[in-house]
């Protein structure tokens, strides 16, 4: 307890900010919080008006934090943390206020477009790595956002929106043979068409862990063109990423291999029809691969001269076409219409394996059967189940509605009808009152589901068997909000009460707990308190922090406090930079212990990781920074149900020099 005072103070009296695309000590106090997002309800709001829970991060502000991955932002986020887990590959995990699973809990969007898809629903699963570098900003929605966007919208919404506008040049080495290289180009031509590109590659050779040495090097790889004509804009992006080695289905070894990509694609028109009425229409399709194979069993275990390695060889592919009405009735009145169809398909489940028995077309561990090395093999009997696709229907409705000019409501819903699956509809409710010009006080009530995916469904391998009677998990969520907004400092403080229903979960089908399934089968509460909040110390400095507090244990063992500090000074052209983040600690006592001598229960104490950045701005044209994460090295651990002693190892010291030149 006496740890978490000294947190909590800082807490009450600071918060996350945001700022323009001008350098951050340029701007005042008020235009650093006066944050604009249209991600909660399509509406231009603010961090006062807007009836959510939403963090956003500016391009600037993410520099200074010295992340590399857009998902690392979640650590900085009330009632969001993110680490790294076991399943296909050291992808990145979310925890989201209170629940740790690998289901896709949180939709994940690129500039609007979905991530999440039809075979894992974890955006992070095809897309682990999305270089900051390309990003503009990010915007957080903590808590339920289906009434938007319909399925994984389900315990928040982490929108990424990259450079639209810059024309800027950055390289960066590091440690640990780091090397990157990242652009951004903006040009207009005479003929009316606007240009706007992305590009980045990112590669670093890993760190080395457990006896056998293994690294887990990061090969990232995103590209991005948008053309804007009059009211059309034409997008298409591409991201790869290589996790080799480290962990990848329980399992670290050498030769473990994980490679993913996914192209997409969007092309929208916008069309003023009156003075009060618009209309937003949009054609997108992503494409999902993954090759990734980790081992099951060592060549030990199996008293054979090689190890098995299994694994997806998967492709799935959305459709989606949506449309979207939005009428401003009157000042104090605007309603928006939306209709959406959605086609997704896995179009490809193979198997990435180095054992396979033609014959009886299974993979079998035999030296009789073994190939050589990893192959993919087409058609793969078992994994036929899971090639199908799905189609859904949704309409959704949103209305906002100024009673005066001290209270606002926001009423809305949507339904989704994904054939052959589940139905749901999907409410929301928000009062929002500015008692005065200081505090405003928010009641928000909303539902999100999310639906199986065809893994959960259909799946059978080596380590999960398909349950193809899963039927929606859903939640309600109701969050009381205290906004706080002063010359010099801002608050907020949210409640929120989580009723999940029809939870799916993983639960063993064998004693050794090798392999599982998926079931409905948790009803369940979560309620918690989060803060976050700024405070303005001086004209070259400000403070900012947040801090979680769950009421109830997490849903599989994940962290019940957690939170961040994070300090910021300016001095002639120089600016500096250090973050924290605080976490409590965790251990998780088999229910039987193994008989085995050398097993220990997992334990990870609390800690605090640090954080740094030091930047220069030689000119208006050039900067440098040094920026480094977990700043003394310090080795944690995640826990993860999947490993043997739940063990997964989190990343240590990162140091990067980075170079910036606008042209």
């Amino acid at each position: 307890m006496k740890k978490t005072v000294p947190l909590i103070l800082a807490t009450l009296i600071s918060a996350n900010s945001v700022a323009s695309q001008e350098d951050i000590f340029e701007l005042s106090f008020e235009e650093l919080l006066d944050v604009n997002i249209t991600l909660a309800t399509k509406t231009e709001e603010t961090s006062t008006s807007v009836p959510s829970s939403i963090t956003v991060f500016n391009q600037q502000h993410i520099q200074l934090l010295g992340v590399a991955n857009v998902y690392e932002l979640m650590n900085f986020v009330p009632g969001m943390q993110s680490t790294r887990g076991d399943w296909v590959g050291a992808v990145p995990k979310e925890h989201a206020r209170g629940i740790y699973l690998d289901s896709g809990n949180v939709l994940v969007m690129l500039n609007g477009q979905r991530l999440n898809e039809s075979s894992f629903g974890k955006a992070s699963v095809y897309a682990p790595f999305i270089p900051v570098e390309v990003v503009e900003r990010v915007e957080f929605i903590r808590g339920p956002g289906s009434a938007l966007y319909g399925s994984n919208a389900f315990l928040g919404v982490m929108n990424i929106v990259t450079r639209k506008s810059d024309d800027v040049l950055m390289v960066a080495v590091g440690d640990r043979g780091m090397y990157q290289g990242a652009m951004s180009m903006h040009q207009e031509f005479k003929n009316g068409i606007t240009l706007n590109a992305n590009a980045s590659l990112y590669r670093d050779d890993g760190d080395t862990y457990f006896d056998a040495g293994v690294k887990d090097p990061v090969d990232g790889r995103f590209l991005e063109i948008e053309l804007k004509w009059q009211n059309w804009r034409l997008t298409v992006h591409n991201t790869e990423t290589r996790l080799d080695e480290f962990i990848n289905l329980s399992g670290e070894s050498k030769e473990n291999e994980y490679t993913s990509r996914n192209l997409g694609m969007q092309l929208e028109v916008e069309s003023r029809i009156s003075d009060s009425l618009s209309n937003k229409t949009k054609l997108e399709f992503i494409k999902h691969d993954i090759k990734s194979s980790g081992q099951i069993a060592t060549a030990e275990q199996l008293g054979l001269e090689h190890g098995l390695f299994v694994g997806p060889r998967w492709q799935s592919r959305d459709l989606t076409l949506n449309s979207e009405f939005s009428y401003d009735h009157s000042e104090s009145l605007n309603v928006i219409v939306g209709g959406e169809y959605s086609w997704e398909e896995q179009s490809r489940a193979d198997v990435y394996t180095n054992y396979y028995d033609p014959v009886r077309q299974e993979v079998i561990p035999a030296e009789e059967f073994f190939l050589g090395g990893l192959e993919v093999i087409n058609n793969y009997a078992p994994f036929t189940s899971l090639k199908q696709d799905f189609d859904s229907y949704a309409a959704y409705l949103q209305a906002k509605y100024v009673l005066n000019e001290d209270v606002t409501i926001f009423a809305g819903a949507r339904f989704d009808d994904v054939l052959d699956i589940d139905k749901k509809l999907s409410p929301r409710l928000a009062v929002i009152y500015q008692f005065n010009p200081t505090h405003t006080f928010k009641l928000q009530y909303g539902e999100s589901f999310r639906v199986p995916v065809s893994n959960e469904l259909n799946s059978n391998d080596e380590v999960t068997q398909g349950n193809p009677n899963l039927k929606a998990e859903y939640v309600k969520t109701t969050e009381l909000v205290w906004h706080i907004q002063d010359q010099n400092w801002q608050v907020d403080l949210v409640v929120f009460d989580n009723e999940l229903e029809d939870f799916i979960n993983l639960i063993p089908v064998d004693e050794e707990q090798t392999r599982f399934t998926f079931d409905n089968v948790f009803e369940t509460s979560m309620q918690g308190i989060e803060f976050n909040g700024t405070l303005h110390i001086s004209d070259n400095a400000w403070l900012s922090s947040t801090f979680t507090q769950y009421i109830d244990l997490p849903f599989n063992p994940s962290y019940k406090k957690f939170g961040s500090l994070v300090f910021n000074f300016k001095s002639g052209q120089f600016q500096y930079s250090v973050n924290g983040l605080w976490r409590d600690g965790i251990t998780v006592i088999p229910l039987e212990l193994p008989d085995d001598p050398e097993f220990s229960p997992y334990r990870q104490a609390s800690h605090w990781l640090f954080g740094a950045t030091v930047s220069w701005q030689i000119d208006d044209t050039q900067g440098v920074a040094l920026q480094v994460q977990n700043l003394f090295d310090k080795e944690t651990d995640a826990f993860d149900p999947r490993r043997y002693d739940g063990r997964v190892p989190q990343r240590g010291r990162q140091l990067r020099m980075r170079y910036t030149y606008k042209f």
